[in-house]
């Protein structure tokens, strides 16, 4: 259901995954929207079509080892159990800590690493500086793809404010580290003595004053010994970020765009995909995650609301309550009551329009309230309504007679307030299919070259490997049917 000439192609999962060419395949999109459990789908898929697969995650839920049934996820790709076929799966959590560490470690002395290590105004950057989780996501993802161990690597994105973050990262903190307030804080480590001194006490006075006051001398000597440790390890930085960033843009890469069917999430998915052309990243299409469908889609909802409301209204106007003096016709009249008391003609339903006949049913009742045989026929009535009442086969069925007359009889009519509810519910099904409908056709209009496969929603969440596999199947079998 799309704008005229605004079909998608189909995103092959599949033949994506099956390529030898395509060496890594980047999960991205807004939060909330099922990178984690795409990105593991993906990677159980590709693995039991035979390729060697690691799954680099920097979701912070864990939900990814869960799922895969491995009691934790660390900074080493994990091997994963119970995945079929020749290929095979590894998994594993950027510690972004631990990363920035091994970067240090491998790019400094022992001595000086060390100095680093313990600085901590080091401490700080590592553990939570802005951008530095999406850096050391590019650093992790640069290391495993230079050992060539994996055929295939699967990356999602962290669980940013926005997608775009793991793109701007490597950028953002190198112009951190290259930028003026490092460079002064380099120049006296590089000028050297009494020099030096003079330069930091004329050149930064005003700004070291201020930022004494908000932060402490101490916090401005541990930035100064950080500096001068790392100022060996800044090209490298922006080296290695610079070669990664690359790495992304070569044609062995495919970014996959996660969305949701709403209409905030199919905005940010618009928004990285041009961001993506922009920066000339190879997009292979976009997962609309968590798609609704109907298979009695010919009923609309307007007619399944209609249909719900001449039900409930033909109910009312049925109800045995609501007919004043009409007998119940499972009902048969006593043999003196039907003997004294003369038939209604066609159109009187209340009974004996002659007062002298009014007179004699009335003395007909009286006299059979009297009769010997009274407490015997009243047994025998309690019994017989009782029978109707409780037979299951009557209960609601079309045709049948209702409940007998009083105040409290309350039984439901099982079948009719079923159909209602049914009814309502498959109109909100369709209300659901049609606003997703109309969503998805405006990204398409927009972005109509952006192949789609359409992931139908689970009826529950995903815990392990068969969740997983269902996933992926619905990956597979969605192809196009974001065009649906």
């Amino acid at each position: 259901m799309t704008t005229a000439g605004t079909t998608p192609p189909a995103l092959d999962a599949d033949a994506l995954l099956r390529d030898p060419g395509i060496r890594i395949v980047v999960c991205c999109g807004s939060g909330g929207v099922g990178k984690t459990t795409t990105a593991a789908a993906l990677g159980v898929r590709a693995a039991e079509h035979g390729r060697k697969v690691v799954v680099l995650t920097i979701d912070p839920a864990r939900r990814l080892a869960q799922s895969m049934g491995i009691d934790q996820l660390d900074n080493v790709p994990r091997r994963v159990g119970g995945i079929g076929g020749d290929g095979e799966l590894h998994a594993m959590m950027l510690d972004m800590k631990r990363t920035f560490d091994e970067t240090v470690e491998a790019h400094a002395d022992a001595e000086r690493a060390r100095a680093i290590l313990e600085n901590p105004f080091y401490q700080s950057l590592s553990a939570g500086f802005a951008g530095t989780q999406e850096y050391m996501a590019m650093e992790k993802l640069g290391q495993l793809r230079a050992r060539d161990e994996w055929d295939l690597i699967i990356v999602d994105t962290p669980p940013s404010r926005s997608a775009l973050d793991f793109l701007d990262a490597p950028k953002r903190l190198g112009s951190f580290l290259d930028g003026t307030f490092i460079r002064m804080l380099m120049a006296p480590a590089k000028i050297g003595g009494r020099a030096g001194m003079k330069f930091l006490n004329v050149g930064m006075s005003m700004m070291t004053g201020t930022l004494g006051k908000l932060l402490g001398g101490q916090f401005l000597r541990d930035v100064q010994t950080f500096v001068a440790a790392m100022d060996t390890m800044f090209g490298g930085f922006r080296t290695r970020a610079d070669a990664t960033y690359k790495l992304l843009q070569a044609p062995g890469t495919a970014f996959l765009v996660v969305a949701t069917p709403e209409r905030d999430a199919l905005r940010e998915a618009a928004y990285f995909v041009e961001r993506l052309a922009a920066e000339k990243m190879p997009l292979a299409g976009l997962v609309l995650n968590r798609t609704h469908a109907s298979e009695a889609s010919r009923l609309s909802a307007e007619q399944a609301l209609a249909a719900a409301e001449n039900l409930e209204a033909a109910r009312i106007v049925d109800q045995t309550a609501g007919k004043t003096g009409l007998r119940d016709p499972s009902v048969t009249p006593s043999p003196e009551t039907a003997g004294s008391a003369p038939s209604a003609p066609p159109g009187s339903p209340a009974g004996p329009a002659d007062p002298q006949d009014r007179s004699r049913a009335d003395e007909a009742r009286e006299g059979s309230a009297s009769h010997p045989h009274d407490d015997a026929r009243e047994r025998q009535d309690t019994t017989d309504t009782k029978k109707r009442t409780d037979a299951p086969e009557q209960a609601g069925a079309p045709g049948t007679a209702g409940p007998t007359d009083g105040p409290h009889d309350e039984r439901p009519l099982a079948v009719e307030d079923l159909t209602v509810g049914l009814l309502r519910l498959h109109a909100e099904r369709m209300q659901l299919v049609a606003r997703e409908a109309t969503t998805r056709d405006r990204f398409t209009a927009l972005h109509p070259e952006v192949a789609v496969t359409a992931v139908a929603a689970l009826p529950g969440d995903v815990h392990d490997l068969d969740g997983l596999r269902a996933v992926g199947e619905r990956l597979a079998e969605g192809a196009g049917s974001g065009a649906a």
